[in-house]
């Protein structure tokens, strides 16, 4: 089915970067993304053998590949057709068979077979609008059974807009140097001039709106943000 002419069209905002083999070979090594919290959080809340995720922006694995031993499904859904074969391409290395890729993003992924009982997404809601970040919420709960658990974690700004400037140079300040160290204050500057993080104040009444519970909500640095949600 082709998506509607109005839809969002996630692969053109994906980010340059993100659809450049050569980038994304080096991607996990910047990223340096630490998976650990977010798995032991989620089997405080009943991840196991028996259960179903659904990691939305899966990008290169990371996330999907830690939860894969102790899941019976890990769907890694991303826009990126490189991030997913570096994904495959980690799984074959470490023999992991349960990880499902889909090519696809929150506003067109479809969910195949029984409810998730969980859901993932680190750092991809905040390429979408706000006006598509509300629909991409529904849709993340429609994927999930009652009472099934979805954590977001992003950057969202948990400040008063007068007060953005101050913060952001604070934060761009505090950037490494060297692009293989992590994200440079050229990566954030362009990161808030282009994408589309939103205020925690707009963020989580949408987040109820799609039809979630929020559990838990963490802040850090003003600028990112995790939710534990759980869906009626």
């Amino acid at each position: 089915m082709q998506p509607s002419s109005w839809l969002f069209d996630e692969l053109a905002h994906a980010g340059d970067e993100h659809l450049d083999p050569a980038y994304v070979a080096a991607y996990d090594r910047k990223a340096q993304t630490d998976s650990s919290e977010d798995l032991a959080l989620l089997r405080t809340f009943g991840l196991d053998e028996a259960s179903t995720l659904v990691d939305f922006g899966a990008g290169t694995g990371t996330f999907a590949l830690a939860a894969a031993p102790v899941c019976r499904r890990v769907v890694a859904v991303d826009v990126s057709a490189p991030m997913l074969e570096r994904l495959r391409e980690r799984a074959r290395a470490e023999s992991v068979d349960n990880i499902e890729t889909v090519q696809s993003g929150f506003l067109t992924y479809r969910h195949d077979g029984e409810p998730a009982d969980f859901a993932h997404s680190r750092n991809a809601l905040h390429h979408l609008p706000d006006f598509w970040k509300g629909i991409a919420l529904h849709r993340v709960a429609a994927a999930l059974r009652p009472g099934g658990i979805f954590f977001l974690r992003d950057l969202v700004y948990s400040f008063d807009p007068g007060d953005a400037g101050a913060i952001f140079e604070d934060w761009l300040a505090r950037a490494p140097c060297r692009p293989e160290e992590g994200y440079t204050t050229a990566d954030l500057a362009t990161h808030i001039r282009t994408e589309y993080s939103t205020y925690t104040w707009l963020l989580e009444p949408m987040v109820e709106r799609a039809g979630f519970e929020i559990r838990n909500a963490e802040y850090s640095s003003q600028v990112f943000a995790a939710y534990t949600c759980i869906r009626w």
